[in-house]
């Protein structure tokens, strides 16, 4: 009889739903099991980003030829933009609806940090470089063998990325439907999630029908430029969603995004060029969320929080956003610095804006890698002309 074999959306369906229902069953000791598997997975995954960086980006760069420099730039400025477009939205919206919801909801006076499972081992694996490094030494690599026709680079860095898409293929993706299941066990038992949620339910419902919007309006764009169906194309990238909804990593999401976006008609130079250098630039999702809890913590705590204030930190955040890891929780560590500096946030304020964040993690990261495919599509548009 032959095998049958299960798409990986179903499979991540399947983790989702098994997550939740036995995490209110199982004891302590098999919850650890999970979270053990799932810190030894993260700490591969952060060793597999800059490498996946270095294999994938330096290659499609170098293979794009003399248009390399300028699809370069074209797609660095689309992603800049429309996360600055996703900070402002956010910040707008909270303007109008926030006061009235704080209105009616108790601010709590500090948030302590939840008691999380620990592994039973933990093992450090860190990375080569870090992710800044990587894209330094991509594009200059890149452009470097393009510009200058170094067949034997070229070639190296082809075989390099041969390496890379079986380390996905063989060592990432079988493993992601468990990896999810254990995300969404230790969140059940736990109770992290749910606590934090209750408390800021309505404006989650707003940041949520925000990202919505976000999604809508990147596709709608796209697609109008492109003349293609934006609903169609934005139901194609519904598997990289999902992913991203349950892993909470842009990295580990890429494979997903990367065939979601070929299935939406991009060559396959552009979207191995787009695809995980938006994974690391494009950021509207969480840049939206991020803008939106630190407004709805400073409505609370009465921490200044005018227009011209906020510009100031969505510009920088965006900027920041690049040094962001594509692992759980990386957008909100990045922007600590500028919540300080900027919004002046103390310990408190910034551990009630770690908690707030990352019970919506996952939601965050799915728009920023299917918004991903919008940009590759649109980047892939004008690269033809």
């Amino acid at each position: 009889m032959k095998s049958i074999k299960i798409s990986l959306l179903p499979r991540v369906i399947i983790a989702i739903i098994l997550g939740v229902a036995l995490g209110n069953i199982f004891s302590e000791g098999w919850v650890r099991v999970f979270v053990t598997f799932n810190s030894l997975f993260s700490q591969f995954l952060g060793f597999m980003i800059p490498l996946i960086i270095i294999g994938l980006v330096t290659p499609a760069i170098a293979e794009l030829g003399s248009n390399a420099g300028k699809l370069l730039l074209l797609t660095v400025a689309i992603a800049y933009g429309d996360t600055v477009v996703a900070g402002l939205l956010g910040y707008g919206t909270g303007l109008w609806l926030f006061p009235g919801i704080l209105a009616h909801t108790a601010a709590p006076a500090h948030v302590d940090k939840a008691q999380e499972l620990a592994p039973f081992f933990t093992v450090s694996i860190p990375a080569m470089v870090d992710v800044m490094s990587a894209l330094v030494f991509s594009f200059i690599v890149g452009l470097g063998t393009s510009y200058g026709h170094l067949h034997t680079l070229r070639n190296i860095f082809t075989e390099f990325k041969y390496i890379i898409e079986k380390v996905i293929e063989k060592g990432i993706i079988p493993f992601l439907p468990l990896y999810i299941f254990g995300i969404f066990v230790n969140m059940t038992y736990t109770g992290e999630a749910y606590r934090i949620l209750l408390v800021f339910a309505q404006v989650i419902v707003v940041i949520f029908i925000l990202h919505v919007f976000i999604l809508l309006y990147e596709f709608t764009i796209a697609g109008g430029f492109a003349h293609r169906n934006p609903l169609r194309q934005l139901w194609t990238m519904v598997p990289a969603y999902l992913t991203a909804l349950g892993t909470s990593s842009s990295a580990a999401t890429i494979p997903v995004t990367l065939k979601s976006a070929l299935k939406n008609g991009v060559r396959e130079d552009i979207a191995g060029f787009v695809i995980p250098l938006c994974a690391t630039i494009h950021l509207s999702g969480s840049m939206m969320k991020i803008t939106c809890c630190a407004l709805t913590i400073c409505m609370m705590t009465n921490i200044p929080h005018d227009p011209g204030l906020f510009l100031h930190f969505i510009l920088i955040l965006a900027i920041m956003m690049v040094a962001a890891p594509g692992v759980p929780g990386g957008a909100v560590m990045a922007a600590l610095a500028p919540l300080s500096s900027i919004l002046g946030f103390d310990s408190n304020a910034q551990a009630l804006m770690i908690a707030l964040y990352i019970a919506m993690d996952s939601f965050g990261t799915a728009c920023n890698v299917t918004g991903d495919g919008a940009i590759a599509v649109l980047v892939d548009k004008i690269a033809r002309r």
